[in-house]
């Protein structure tokens, strides 16, 4: 494929409960090196006021803050050749699903909490509906219908 763009590995590890699964990473956050890098994007925002956190601004500290709140991150889409960083443009025949029910076997992974229904309809279409799974709006300043307190319920609920 041309200009095929790849995912991040996920970013868990033992005390993981809740596994925080988005679509493709964006342009800018593949450019900067971890997931939701693009400062537009609410989802650092809103873990940390979720969680009465400051807002992390390293990668390590965004690292800490998951670490903290045992939330894993991965992306149901692990390659693409998606130009651009919207879900609308990406193709089913150009992208690599992500081998989730191996980190789920691997991991005490009690709640997958889908980033928008790209991430959501793929989850459903490739693994099925017998775990714990939720849609949430996506955290895209795209996402104009965005409602901070869908997350919050879900985050706090544990």
């Amino acid at each position: 494929m041309d200009n095929l763009s790849y995912g991040f590995n996920p970013y868990i590890n033992e005390d993981s409960k809740i596994l925080i699964l988005g679509s493709f990473p964006s342009v800018i956050s593949r450019k900067n090196g971890f997931y939701y890098g693009n400062p537009q994007n609410r989802f650092w925002k809103i873990i940390a006021e979720i969680f009465n956190e400051d807002l992390p601004s390293t990668i390590e500290q965004k690292k800490q803050l998951c670490k903290k709140h045992k939330l894993a991150l991965w992306d149901i889409i692990i390659e693409s050749n998606v130009k651009g960083s919207s879900d609308k443009k990406v193709n089913e025949s150009s992208f690599k699903i992500a081998d989730i029910s191996q980190l789920l076997q691997s991991y005490k992974i009690s709640k997958i909490i889908c980033n928008g229904n790209l991430a959501f309809s793929l989850f459903i279409k490739n693994f099925g509906t017998n775990y714990n799974v939720i849609k949430l709006p996506s955290t895209s300043s795209a996402n104009v219908k965005f409602d901070k307190s869908l997350w919050e319920k879900v985050l706090i609920e544990n």
